[in-house]
């Protein structure tokens, strides 16, 4: 079997995983919220009028004020939304999956033992930023 196998295999098992089944139906239940959606639409129609006053040379200080605070309203009550609240924990779980299906891949690219690696990739002050940093792992 091929690397290109195995990787469609680990593809195929992932999909199997509870925790990518409660991110996708997480995703599923946003989609299909009523709520949320117009609250949703109403964000980013907010957003663009934002974004044009902005771009205008006599910006309002008070319309752009009043603006943000109302983006920044409409954007707590989305969080608070009971499907985004689940679907924001299955996104982390799913990602922290991920992250650790890619420290186990990287490290055994790198030659490390991958039986001998933790299950978990170990906690790390990493900035996201590769540009000063010395390395992963």
């Amino acid at each position: 079997m091929t690397v290109i196998e195995k990787a469609k295999e680990l593809g195929a098992i992932i999909q199997q995983d509870e925790r990518y089944t409660a991110f996708y139906d997480a995703a599923r239940a946003n989609d299909n919220d009523p709520e949320l959606q117009r609250l949703i639409g109403v964000f980013n129609m907010k957003r663009r009028a934002l974004n044009e006053q902005m771009r205008k040379e006599d910006k309002s200080a008070e319309i752009l004020t009043s603006l943000d605070d109302e983006i920044g309203e409409i954007y707590q009550e989305i969080m608070a939304n009971p499907c985004m609240v689940k679907y924001n924990e299955t996104k982390e779980a799913f990602e922290k999956m991920l992250t650790a299906v890619n420290y186990i891949i990287t490290n055994s690219a790198n030659g490390k033992d991958p039986m001998e690696l933790p299950d978990e990739p170990p906690v790390s002050s990493c900035s996201g930023s590769c540009a000063s940093c010395g390395g992963c792992g």
